[in-house]
This record gives C-alpha cells, structure tokens and sequence, in this order.
C-alpha cells in the first residue's frame, strides 16, 4: 500500500460485522479465565493485554498504524513528544553514558538533554548539524551510546544530513535517532536513510486539530544491540526472570523493552480517548501535508519579497542553504512551517506578531489554523544568548506554522501586520 492508503487502512482490520471505525476501548483492566494465562502476561511468554499503561487496543491499533507509516518493527506511544524523546534515550543509556544530538533541535529538548537527563548523569555534547563528519567524530567518548537529531529542525527550519549522521553513528556502533515530527512519513521516513529509531510529538502534524498531546517512539528493528555496547539488552532482565531482550523479542528488541520497563515504571501512557483522536487525524495525514507545503511555498516567496521581513528561513526556497538536502530528504515539501526575520528586532516582530487578524499567537505549531510564535520569548525562552545563536534563533525571528486557510486570506493578514509593524 501506498502511504495515503496506509493512512487509511494500517492499524485497525475490522472482522465481518464489526465496527468500521476504531472502538474506543476505555478500560483500564481486562478480564481471563485462568491465573496462569495472567502470569505467562507478566512473565512476556503471551501477548495480549493486562492494564492500559502497558497496552490498549485502541492504543495498539495506533501504534501499528504509525510503526506501518514509518517502516519499522514495532511502535510505543507516549503521553507527550516530551516523553517519547525521554524514553528512547532513556531505554539505550543510564547514569555516567553520554550522547550526541544536533544543536538546532526543539528548546525543550533542549533543556531535557543540558539539564534534566544531566542530573540524571547522563551527558549530552550538542554539535553544528552542518559539520564535517571528521568535526563532529571528535565529540565521541568511549562512553557515547546513540545520536540524535531532528529531520526538520524546530524552529530553525534546518534540514538534518540524516545519511551523514547515519553513518558517523554506525562507525561507532551507536544507534541514530532521528525527531521526524514536522516532515511526517509523508515526507520523510528516517528509516529509509539510516535511522534506527524515530520519534514524534503527534501532538504537531499527526493530529493536526491541536486537540491532544501525544508522543511516540518507532523501532526500526534494524540496529544490532549485540556489538557489546548495550549490555541492557543482552543481560539477563531481573525483573523479568533473567529475560534477555535481544533474545525473546530479536529485532523488536527495542521497543518491547522500552514498553515493559519504561512505560511500566514511569507510566507515561496515552489514554485510549487521545488515541482515537490521533487516529482520526492520521486518516488525513498525507492529504493535510500537500495542503500545508503548497500553502507554505507561497508564503515563503511572498515574504522572500517584502521589504519588512531581513530573511526567510526554508528550505524549498531557491537559494536556501539546505536548498540540497531538501530535494534529497523531503523532495515533495518541507512542511508547513517556517520561520523568517523581522527587520528592527524584537519589538517589530512582536508588533508585527499582535496586529495579526487570521493567524493566531499561541505556544502550539504544526496545527490546520496559520498561528504564529516568537521562539525567543517562548518556546527557547530558558536558552542563553550563546544557544539561541547556536540553535539559529534571533531576537527578531517568528516561527509560522501555515495552515490550511485559503492561501491568500494568509497572505493578506500577514501583509497588514507587516504593515503595521513599520509604521509603529
């Protein structure tokens, strides 16, 4: 099948006479005939489903249709973006390991990896994504376990070399993971290039109506967890009877432990209700992301041309600094978003951004309604001058997420705000 179908048909199979929409199955609990059908559950020697914040079917489901969109073995959801990037760092590394991640990455991941998994003492060096290969080699240790970066970089709008990092990754025996929230699977699928593990914040694109807060993690089933690095997943488990990982599960390996350790102990599940939703919003995904790109390529040559606006930052524009990469990772479009410069700095993008009529200015991106956002007075607001500039963010940037609205009811209501903006 072909990714709009997949949208459509992956996940939920109903039976002869059953529901042709996916159930909601709010249970928390599920019921079996013997006590030793529930042991073989806990011991991982039979599959099904025992409490919703391991595994829900509606959940479940969702997790295979993604997994499907994105090619890989298998899929966790998570409570948020924020957990899913956690987790999949959290499942490869623990006290005194240390990672690799692109510095043009999303502020709160930011702060997840400089600070909160540092007190956990697991260290992050961040590198020049536009590095050479031998630059960005010099930030392994001995102790290093994975690489991470995003496809489209939020909100610097950069374009990751995923085959480069890929390959730095392998040399080391590392695992690459790779944020494809803003390009989707609709265009973009990691896996394809080399990640072995991908995360969302389905919370952007994959819902789309801005209606629930998700995340997931997707397994590609390709890395191979036995090259001595990563003995959590070739030692024996003692909360599971001397389990071994790479063993009972081979190339899910992964994402089973991620599910029976993480998501067991930390809890960070999705409730069946937001499960559904995010359903509803994937059956749309591949139709949404043609409307958001085409929207997108004309306001970034509209704003390529006024005179308020210093730069405009995305990559489908003609002379883009990843102008290169775009065709070759994200060839049918770049997203919906991007982010441009205000001539005068902030107080002019801060006019510009509170004399909007249409768009909105909420802390959200990747939604059908246009909204806009100053990165520097939100979402990297925590970030140092040193890592705003490091991670592409100026005082005068405004990130713009284009919607589905008719194109030129944008164009107008960024035309007067521009406007307006001058003359104040």
């Amino acid at each position: 099948m072909k990714i709009e179908t997949k949208c459509l048909h992956e996940g939920y199979k109903p039976g002869n006479g059953e529901p042709r929409q996916l159930p909601i199955y709010q249970s928390t609990t599920y019921t079996y005939d013997s006590t030793e059908h529930i042991g073989q559950l806990f011991d991982l020697t039979a599959s099904g489903y025992f409490y919703t914040r391991l595994a829900n079917p509606t959940v479940g489901a969702v997790e295979e249709k993604i997994a499907a969109l994105e090619g890989g073995v298998g899929a966790l959801c998570t409570s948020s973006g924020q957990a899913a990037s956690f987790f999949a760092i959290l499942n490869i590394m623990k006290s005194g390991d240390h990672f690799i991640s692109a510095a043009t990455i999303y502020g709160g991941t930011v702060n997840l990896f400089a600070v909160t998994l540092k007190k956990m003492g697991i260290e992050c060096t961040f590198v020049d994504a536009d590095a050479s290969e031998e630059e960005i080699q010099k930030a392994f240790r001995p102790n290093t376990k994975a690489v991470f970066g995003e496809t489209v970089a939020n909100p610097a709008l950069t374009v990751l070399d995923i085959e480069k990092f890929a390959a730095i990754a392998h040399k080391n025996g590392v695992p690459l993971i790779i944020d494809n929230t803003f390009a989707t699977p609709v265009l973009c699928r990691p896996i394809e290039h080399g990640a072995d593990i991908v995360i969302h914040s389905t919370t952007k694109y994959m819902d789309g109506q801005a209606v629930q807060v998700g995340g997931v993690i997707v397994d590609s089933g390709k890395f191979d967890w036995t090259n001595g690095k990563f003995p959590e997943f070739t030692e024996p488990d003692a909360s599971y009877h001397g389990l071994v990982y790479t063993q009972a599960f081979g190339p899910a390996a992964f994402i089973v432990k991620a599910r029976v350790q993480l998501m067991r102990d930390l809890g960070s599940s999705p409730a069946p209700q937001s499960a559904f939703l995010l359903n509803l919003g994937l059956e749309t995904l591949a139709v949404r992301m043609e409307k958001h790109c085409r929207n997108a390529e004309r306001i970034a040559f509209f704003l390529n041309q006024c005179e308020e606006v210093e730069s405009v930052n995305y990559p489908w524009l003609e002379g883009s600094k990843h102008k290169e990469l775009q065709q070759k990772y994200l060839p049918l479009g770049c997203s919906g978003v991007l982010s441009f410069v205000v001539k005068g700095g902030r107080e002019k993008a801060v006019k510009f951004m509170d004399s909007l009529k249409l768009a909105s200015n909420v802390v959200h991106v990747a939604d059908i309604r246009t909204c806009v956002l100053h990165p520097a007075s939100a979402t990297h607001r925590q970030l140092s001058d040193e890592q705003l500039a490091a991670a592409g963010i100026s005082p005068g940037m405004v990130r713009l997420s284009v919607g589905l609205e008719n194109v030129d009811d944008i164009i107008e209501d960024l035309a007067q705000a521009l406007a307006a903006a001058k003359e104040n």
